[in-house]
């Protein structure tokens, strides 16, 4: 397993990375997990999809399995935005055809959260790892 994330990175910067990451590592399945911070940044929803689709495309030609990890944003961003950006993951993940995860922090306590109301605290882990290990699960062989 290898976490090739970098904190606050958007859509951009991993589409900028994704092929180097996929020729150094070769994975059997990539986890992509990333938008939140494209959203929280109220980037253009187009060029956020348009970033994503380009990741799951190199992973796929890869021949790797994908696990589409989709954000929400909180509701002080709008109704409309909100709902367009959660879609994205949804659209994307039928598209390719791949497993997508509806929410990472489905579940998590709002206690378990940093003051900032966005960013989950160590005692929140747990809850995101078994979200992920339910999707995950159908991958591994």
């Amino acid at each position: 397993m290898v976490n090739a994330s970098i904190s606050g990175e958007t859509t951009l910067g991993g589409k900028h990375r994704i092929a180097k990451a996929l020729k150094q590592h070769n994975p059997a399945i990539v986890i992509v997990e990333l938008g939140a911070n494209d959203g929280l940044r109220g980037n253009k929803l187009a060029d956020t999809e348009a970033n994503l689709d380009v990741i799951i495309t190199h992973s796929l030609n890869s021949d790797a399995n994908v696990l589409l990890v989709g954000m929400q944003l909180p509701p002080n961003y709008g109704a409309t935005y909100t709902a367009a950006f959660r879609d994205i993951f949804v659209r994307l993940a039928r598209k390719h055809r791949i497993l997508l995860l509806p929410f990472l922090l489905e579940g998590v306590n709002p206690v378990q959260f940093q003051r900032d109301n966005l960013h989950p605290t160590d005692d929140a882990q747990q809850r995101i790892m078994l979200n992920v290990l339910q999707e995950l699960k159908h991958l591994l062989h």
